[in-house]
């Protein structure tokens, strides 16, 4: 909509926090740099682990991932004798992980050093030597691995995934991919306020629908999510002293009437699938810990999940549903693989991707819209405080 009346004047907090130059005031999120412990992450597809050992970074830890008998496993890896990983290994017998160096052998199930094919079949270690296991489930077609705070146990995968995704039947298209630049950097490019109207304008999934020029926002929190909710949108601007600027063109869509749908912002006719529409989302964009996006679209929600390598590398999981029954699945299924995964997955999320390689922060100047920044560093910050409080840990506890 196009309000006639001056926009609201930022409130003095977010002057305050539009001041700030680095990250001090979030110590948990400054110190994540490698992810956040203490939670589950997409590693990779459940297809592309066998019975072959596959190697992985997760949260700046060394992963290997195996399968047996159909269980998916994962320990640390590094075989503790002389520090060869033990992806380079292979199975020797049903439920282990022999090293490729000297055939020390662990169990997949515990990690305990079950034989040492060098030693015989009498070797005086066994049992007194261990590597470190993962606990590991697969969901979304993916195998997902828990890194844990200590000695925690974890909790159960599906308290963290999107409430929706539990208990309903959807049809997805996904798309996996090792992304250069920091998580972090990664997860606030994608709930980031202002850069979808400005470096998304020239992306093809947008090319016959408008965008606004800027718009006023506030952020609500609804259980474990905090919601952008768009309050004022101008679709043109006149800027005193340069001109007007807009993002409309005549081969684009009318923008939405005044009083559209929050959820996805597209304008689109049909109504909201019923799914979507029982979620009662306040705001079409969400985000929630440990790093995963959730933009509601009318007839699709699209997600992504930002997974921590290391303090330079990310992988991207960007994941399209759709609830539809009958025909529906096939035809999204039909539509995913035809255009959808190269406009959307491809080039649009493209985009963020060169963005976030040539981010480079802190220090950095914030601005009104970066109140969604601030917001999320305030719930991943304040989540992971309770969470280590919930444990009876100290800082030093998660290093």
């Amino acid at each position: 909509m196009t309000p006639s009346k001056t926009p609201r004047r930022p409130t003095a907090p977010r002057q305050r926090a539009a001041g700030r130059q680095d990250w001090s005031t979030w110590p948990h999120y400054d110190a994540a740099a490698s992810g956040f412990k203490g939670y589950w992450y997409p590693v990779v597809w459940s297809n592309r682990v066998t019975g072959k050992p596959s190697a992985f970074t997760l949260c700046g830890e060394r992963v290997v991932l195996i399968r047996d008998a159909g269980t998916a496993y994962a320990l640390h890896d590094r075989c503790p004798h002389r520090g060869v990983p033990l992806s380079y290994g292979k199975q020797e017998f049903p439920g282990t992980l022999s090293c490729p160096y000297h055939g020390w052998t662990f169990g997949l199930a515990d990690g305990v050093l079950s034989a040492v094919i060098t030693d015989g079949p009498d070797s005086p270690i066994c049992g007194k030597v261990s590597v470190r296991t993962y606990p590991v489930a697969e969901r979304l077609g993916m195998v997902w691995v828990y890194v844990p705070i200590a000695d925690e146990e974890p909790h159960p995968i599906d308290e963290q995934l999107p409430e929706e995704l539990v208990g309903n039947a959807f049809m997805l298209g996904a798309r996996m991919e090792p992304r250069v630049g920091n998580w972090r950097l990664a997860c606030e490019n994608g709930y980031d306020e202002g850069h979808a109207k400005y470096l998304h304008r020239t992306a093809l999934w947008r090319l016959f629908k408008a965008m606004p020029t800027w718009n006023t926002t506030r952020i609500e929190r609804k259980g474990r999510w905090i919601f952008r909710v768009q309050e004022e949108q101008y679709w043109e601007a006149d800027f005193p002293g340069l001109g007007v600027w807009t993002n409309k063109r005549w081969w684009k869509l009318r923008p939405p009437a005044r009083g559209a749908s929050n959820i996805g912002n597209t304008g689109a006719s049909g109504g909201v699938d019923p799914v979507i529409a029982e979620q009662e989302f306040p705001g079409f964009a969400s985000v929630s810990m440990p790093g995963v996006l959730r933009i509601a679209y009318p007839n699709f929600i699209h997600y992504e999940f930002y997974v921590p390598v290391d303090a330079d590398n990310h992988q991207y999981v960007g994941v399209m549903v759709n609830f539809r029954k009958g025909l529906g699945p096939l035809v999204f299924s039909v539509k995913y693989l035809a255009w959808i995964r190269w406009l959307f997955h491809g080039q649009f999320s493209g985009q963020d991707a060169w963005m976030v390689e040539a981010t480079h922060c802190p220090p950095e100047r914030l601005y009104r819209p970066d109140v969604s920044l601030t917001s999320w560093r305030s719930l991943a910050e304040g989540d992971y405080r309770d969470k280590l409080a919930a444990l009876g840990l100290a800082e030093e506890d998660t290093k």
